[in-house]
């Protein structure tokens, strides 16, 4: 229990700094405690469903706009996660830790390219667009054990526009709706920890409060650098646990 409570605290702080769901971080984590691939999705996305919550409820003032383009891409991200369970049951572990690699060199790379600050063009945007990514960033995150914004923060930052720190607060956002169709999907197929993902879930509350209050003190290139370094270390990580 008090490995699974340090989780909790280490991810929400991660997940409330970076607006992430936190699967990123917790999976390998688990994965390096014992835990196999699916097991460690299941606790993961449990998780999510407390800090993304809070942590878009602590957001919610400093980034309003940004959150109403969030319900569009929310809705998409729903539908795509209702499909996770099927995924899951039908794609080996494996294969599913070679897909989250592959997503984290392409978000390192975005992410890298893309200015820190700059200004959202709302005429690129329609909400057929918006759900179309939302759906396709569900599916894949929720079978992944990871809420979406590790997929959906390159992209809103990179072909939509957003600044920084608003694409990782929509990210956060969006992570509700994946990880609420996630768990509904991984509990009616079976896979679902309920215990180890409330443990882990509860305490990463006290991390989510710290991480939100500390981001927005940190100027956006300083908190580009920290974000590329996050991703960096977890995509190493996991390229040690598949070797």
């Amino acid at each position: 229990m008090y490995e699974l409570a340090a989780f909790g605290i280490v991810t929400g702080f991660i997940s409330g700094f970076f607006g992430v769901g936190g699967g990123m971080i917790l999976v390998p984590m688990l994965l390096l405690s014992g835990y196999i691939m699916k097991e460690a999705v299941a606790i993961s996305i449990m998780q999510m469903v407390f800090s993304s919550i809070y942590g878009s409820f602590l957001n919610s003032k400093k980034f309003t706009n940004v959150l109403k383009d969030g319900i569009i891409i929310g809705i998409g991200g729903f539908a795509g996660g209702l499909q996770s369970g099927y995924i899951v049951t039908n794609v080996s572990n494996e294969t599913l830790q070679y897909i989250f690699i592959l997503i984290l060199f392409y978000s390192i790379i975005k992410i890298f390219i893309t200015p820190a600050e700059q200004t959202c063009d709302k005429k690129s945007k329609n909400k057929l667009t918006l759900f179309i990514i939302g759906f396709f960033t569900g599916l894949i995150a929720m079978s992944i054990g990871v809420g979406g914004s590790v997929i959906l923060t390159p992209i809103l930052i990179g072909f939509l526009k957003y600044d920084l720190k608003a694409a990782t607060a929509l990210g956060l956002f969006f992570v509700i709706f994946s990880s609420i169709a996630g768990f509904t999907s991984l509990s009616l197929n079976g896979y679902m920890l309920y215990t180890q993902g409330a443990i882990v879930g509860i305490f990463s509350l006290i991390g989510v409060y710290f991480g939100i209050m500390i981001k927005h003190k940190v100027q956006s290139n300083s908190y580009k650098k920290y974000l590329l370094i996050l991703n960096t270390l977890i995509l190493i990580t996991m390229i040690i646990k598949i070797l």
